[in-house]
């Protein structure tokens, strides 16, 4: 209980220096609340439809920061009574060997979702993966078909951490609207769509980068903070206004340690509110995708459904139409 007070408390104002130390804004209980509706949603839809939705993953070579995450997405599936299937693949594998599982992938009617787990091996073109990926199982939004869809405002797959950098602002009662915000990072896959999620919530938002000069400068302007770079420790408290909030979205592996991209010891002084790492955005993120899952195996069962009927109905329309081939009778 104490948990979901504190994920709903209202944060210290930017510029006021906060006094007890900084609200920590945890997405694990906001999390918990999505898996229980979607346990509930799932085993739904698999006595309806007599399957369970699949969610693949696709791993290519191997990097600790990723298999941090993906451990967490296949508990996740668990929770909430879904398979989960890790398609492992070698560092050395050709483009097209793995855009052929893929495409596999895309065939297969009881996988409901793909996502390909980043960074990819340099000799491996990013573009080449992400074409290959059926939009209506891009549950991470990555596909250019759905980011279209949400630099348009429009409704397609949103690229999950992305998301939920965003909705542990909402569901902690932050308001987004009119405040100064910053982006640290321009990822298609975290920073970018990041960016357009906090237009859409009415923020002012600013986004730098590894060639932004004077990096401080800029991130002291702000009174909402989301960092997404990829490096430990890279915002220190020195570079924050007093009071700000801020989502620490980096999941980076040193010393066998989980740390954020925000140097959390120094920056806990400074700050109004920011997400710990781990425990902030991840929970929330894996949540999420899962919910993504289920709107796609929704999606896709309804398809088929139509399909069939076309065909049935095109059957019996042909039947009916065929002229008899029996003589008269005499």
């Amino acid at each position: 209980m104490s948990d979901q007070r504190e994920s709903t408390a209202t944060a210290a104002a930017p510029g006021s220096s906060p006094t007890k130390g900084p609200r920590l804004l945890t997405g694990s209980p906001i999390a918990a609340q999505i898996r229980e509706d979607l346990a509930t949603d799932f085993a739904a839809f698999i006595e309806r439809h007599a399957y369970s939705p699949t969610l693949a993953i696709v791993l290519v070579g191997a990097d600790a920061p990723s298999a941090v995450y993906l451990e967490q997405i296949l508990r996740t599936c668990q929770k909430v009574g879904v398979q989960g299937r890790l398609v492992e693949i070698g560092v050395d594998v050709t483009p097209d060997a793995v855009c052929t599982e893929i495409e596999r992938l895309n065939a297969d009617p009881e996988v409901a979702g793909i996502i390909v787990q980043m960074p990819l091996p340099a000799h491996i073109p990013l573009r080449t993966v992400i074409d290959s990926i059926d939009p209506a199982k891009d549950i991470d939004g990555i596909h250019p078909r759905n980011a279209g869809l949400l630099s348009l405002g429009y409704d397609g797959f949103l690229p999950a951490t992305a998301q939920a950098s965003v909705e542990i602002l909402k569901r902690s009662g932050i308001e987004i609207a009119g405040k100064r915000v910053v982006v640290v990072g321009r990822s298609n896959v975290v920073g970018k769509p990041a960016a357009l999620l906090l237009l859409r919530e009415h923020g002012s938002v600013t986004v730098l980068h590894s060639r932004t000069r004077d990096l401080g400068h800029h991130t002291r302007d702000a009174e909402i903070l989301v960092v997404a770079a990829g490096r430990a420790g890279l915002i220190t408290g020195d570079m924050l206004s007093p009071g700000v909030v801020v989502v620490d979205v980096g999941i980076n592996v040193v010393g066998g340690k989980i740390l954020g991209d925000v140097d959390f010891e120094s920056a806990r002084h400074v700050v109004g509110a920011i997400t710990p790492v781990p425990g902030g955005v991840g929970p929330l993120t894996n949540a999420l995708l899962l919910s993504h899952l289920l709107r796609a195996a929704i999606d896709q069962a309804q398809r088929r459904v139509r399909a069939h009927a076309t065909t049935s109905a095109a059957a019996t329309s042909a039947a009916g139409s065929t002229p008899s081939t029996a003589r008269p009778t005499q």
